[in-house]
């Protein structure tokens, strides 16, 4: 299962009832973070999820208000106790953002490594497989696309036709490969996975439904209302109108929006133009937080003795 929240849902500068926006993912206990802006740290720790769980931190684009609160965020985590290495991926140039940064940061007791990724470009991390894609904003910045595989069940039949020994099925299970074995000698057929993009500051092009087709979730933004639009051209954003076509092109199963103009107080007064287009759309609020399952997942299959979800608003309780 995957546990997703927007700690954060506002655009440009945040706002003294809206963090800026970021994305905050767990799966099997590992985090992903997309984007760091003023107080991130804060947004994340409110929102009821752990700074130290974080492994990757995607970063979409290189202003202001998606990367300031990055060295703050570091030190926080280092605060925590954390040693593990730290992977932080984003257009080219992340190295130099990264390091300029972190001058106010200088001896964090964990090391950081910077990854660049170009259209298309793909990376792995604790669980999570990411495709970043190229969107259209007034500088380079990039889409994520996020999975979660999902082997095959077990198969015994498969397994002891194969001549596998009993005392190897667990660990070829969990993916290890040992004495000749494979975890295809053990496991079925591949199952659907989780599935969720994400996608801010950018006006709508077409890749963004493209690569959210038939995703569990799709995160984007929805800067402006749809009298807004000419303001939604100038600045390379765009409405919620046009967010929701993005979704409902992509017929993903759920869409969340996020990245709201400060000059938009209260984004409920447009959801009827989101919702006219889309009607499986949500308006993001901070803290949202929803469990996305696999399918046919029960509550007997989660592993146990991870760290609990966080205590933000649920999607049950946001607008509908």
């Amino acid at each position: 299962m995957l546990d997703i929240c927007l700690p954060g849902t506002g655009g440009t500068v945040p706002r003294l009832d809206r963090f800026l926006s970021c994305c905050y993912m767990r799966h099997e206990g590992r985090g992903l973070l997309i984007d760091c802006g003023e107080g991130t740290q804060l947004a994340v720790k409110k929102a009821g999820f752990s700074l130290g769980r974080i492994d990757l931190i995607l970063l979409t684009h290189f202003h202001a208000d998606h990367v300031s609160g990055l060295p703050g965020l570091l030190l926080s985590m280092g605060n925590e106790g954390r040693t593990d290495p730290l992977l932080i991926c984003g257009p080219k140039g992340v190295d130099a953002v990264v390091k300029a940064l972190t001058v106010i940061a200088p001896e964090l007791p964990f090391r950081i490594r910077t990854r660049a990724l170009e259209d298309f470009d793909a990376v792995e991390q604790g669980g999570f497989t990411v495709t970043a894609f190229e969107l259209k904003h007034s500088c380079v910045c990039l889409g994520y696309d996020v999975r979660i595989r999902r082997g095959g069940k077990f198969d015994v039949e498969k397994a002891m036709s194969r001549g596998v020994p009993q005392r190897l099925w667990s660990k070829l299970q969990k993916g290890e490969s040992l004495e000749g074995f494979t975890p295809a000698d053990v496991l079925g057929e591949a199952r659907r996975g989780i599935h969720v993009t994400y996608a801010t500051d950018t006006r709508p092009v077409e890749i963004i439904s493209v690569m959210a087709a038939d995703a569990d979730l799709l995160v984007c933004e929805g800067m402006f209302e749809r009298d807004k639009r000419n303001r939604a051209l100038e600045s390379s954003h765009m409405t919620v109108e046009e967010a929701a076509r993005l979704g409902r092109d992509a017929e993903c199963r759920r869409l969340w929006l996020t990245h709201f103009s400060p000059a938009l107080p209260d984004p409920t007064v447009c959801y009827g133009e989101a919702a006219a287009v889309f009607p499986g759309v949500i308006l993001g609020t901070d803290g949202l937080t929803e469990t996305i399952r696999f399918e046919d997942e029960s509550f007997e299959d989660e592993a146990f003795g991870s760290e609990p979800p966080g205590d933000g608003a649920s999607a049950e309780g946001a607008h509908e």
